[in-house]
């Protein structure tokens, strides 16, 4: 099946099926963010192994691997050479979300926090993912920014499922029908993120 994606660690298996989106629940430490990075391809296992089948983005948000001397449109076309997509598509689709006005030809390293922000989060709503990884962002900006972010990343998930790290559990429920769990090390897949929400929340009271 298309989009399916199984990881296989320490002779367990887990396969996320296409369809449903999924919450990863832990304490602090547990590696949430960890998880995140291994399924995105951006850290390497020491044993067992991810088989990805569809296309999935990095972190949403993610700043790290813009070129600081580049700018911000230079930064956009070479993503958009790596993913396959059309450059000057996506670099017009990026002009008129980010809304970085001249600072959108001007080199990344003069930017602000926000403004990269701003450009990592209009690359990825710019690219079709079968997946979208999300580790405690969903929008970035001003308020009337947040509400477009917030918008546009909806609509992307009517035919895109997310994998998603929160503390917000409401959050969770609003993205996620699925959960899984982080616990001393332990990686347990919930068919109901309510379930596996109940089993966090059980854990958290626990010392």
């Amino acid at each position: 099946m298309k989009g399916v994606r199984k990881m296989i660690l320490d002779d367990v298996s887990v396969t996320f099926p296409r369809g449903k989106s999924i919450g990863l629940l832990g304490r602090n430490g547990a590696g949430k963010s960890t998880l995140l990075q291994i399924i995105a391809g951006t850290l390497e296992l020491d044993r067992g192994r991810v088989i990805r089948q569809g296309k999935i983005s990095w972190p949403l948000g993610f700043q790290g691997s813009f070129q600081g001397n580049l700018s911000g449109e230079q930064n956009v076309r070479f993503v958009a050479r790596i993913y396959g997509v059309d450059t000057d598509e996506l670099v017009a689709y990026v002009a008129e979300f980010a809304e970085l006005g001249q600072f959108y030809h001007a080199p990344v390293r003069t930017y602000s926090s926000g403004m990269k922000a701003r450009l990592a989060f209009g690359v990825s709503m710019g690219i079709n993912f079968d997946y979208y990884l999300v580790d405690e962002i969903t929008a970035v900006g001003d308020t009337n920014f947040k509400r477009k972010s917030q918008q546009t990343f909806k609509e992307k998930l009517s035919d895109s499922d997310v994998i998603m790290v929160s503390h917000s559990t409401g959050t969770l429920r609003d993205y996620c029908q699925t959960g899984i769990v982080l616990e001393n090390g332990q990686m347990t897949y919930y068919d109901d993120i309510n379930e596996a929400i109940a089993v966090h929340e059980s854990n958290m009271k626990r010392h």
